[in-house]
């Protein structure tokens, strides 16, 4: 599918490519937009990678990672939308669109320490060291409040490729207090929030940016979750910018 209105091919393209070496499978990743509305303008929580990581190094990103295999193990009490689960596990399965989701809000609150969902009781069980840490809050995920806006895969060729759906959330999901610097386990530095206005002056990585313009549209005009987002990847070398 030829690039859609809106959306500009120049963030997707050029050096990210190498001419030669064999594709590296992606991983699947997720990200979580927060978007917090309790002031003049929504801003937005990104944090800049430090200058020694391989990838995307002093850029700023949002909060995310790694789907874990624990994401997989946990029935959250809230599940995803139902359109949102559709458009998540097209050409997949609900356990792996569910394990993206919780990826996003685990990976969120390993890197910010801010706990995204609702007190339950009772509050889930496991065995993963990784969502123990953010059980002992005694909150649930709340998959259900999540959005999807978008998905990308690295450019082949790249040492490191990711196959990442990025997410939407209110503030109002966060537990606790809402710092304007939130502490994190110090993988993204200057946590803090930012305007959408302010970000364009941030070094962002191209598809950070192509995903700002989606989460702005969305705030201007409102949005549904059955509502598409743009999919981007590469076929033959070229950026194709499908819809999911």
């Amino acid at each position: 599918m030829a690039a859609q209105p809106g959306y500009d091919p120049k963030y997707i393209r050029g050096s990210e490519i190498r001419s030669s070496g064999r594709a590296v499978k992606p991983r699947d990743a997720a990200t979580l937009i927060i978007v917090r509305s309790d002031g003049a303008e929504p801003r937005i929580l990104m944090g800049q990678r430090a200058a020694g990581h391989t990838f995307m190094p002093n850029k700023f990103v949002f909060p995310g990672g790694k789907v874990d295999a624990g994401d997989h193990r946990l029935q959250p009490p809230y599940d995803l939308h139902p359109a949102v689960m559709a458009r998540l596990s097209r050409g997949s399965s609900e356990s792996r669109a569910r394990a993206l989701a919780m990826a996003a809000i685990r990976e969120t609150f390993e890197e910010t320490g801010l706990v995204l969902g609702e007190p339950d009781t009772p509050t889930l069980k496991t065995r993963s060291p990784h969502w123990r840490s953010f059980l002992q809050f005694d909150v649930n995920p709340r998959l259900d409040r999540l959005h999807l806006v978008a998905r990308a895969i690295t450019p082949p060729y790249r040492s490191r490729r990711y196959d990442a759906r990025f997410f939407m959330a209110d503030a109002d999901l966060i537990q606790g207090d809402v710092h304007e610097a939130p502490q994190g386990s110090g993988e993204l530095l200057r946590l803090h929030w930012v305007s959408l206005a302010d970000t364009h002056a941030l070094p962002l990585p191209s598809i950070t940016r192509m995903v700002l313009g989606e989460v702005e549209r969305r705030l201007e005009r409102g949005h549904k979750p059955e509502d598409p987002g743009p999919f981007i990847y590469f076929r033959n070398g070229k950026s194709v910018i499908d819809q999911i």
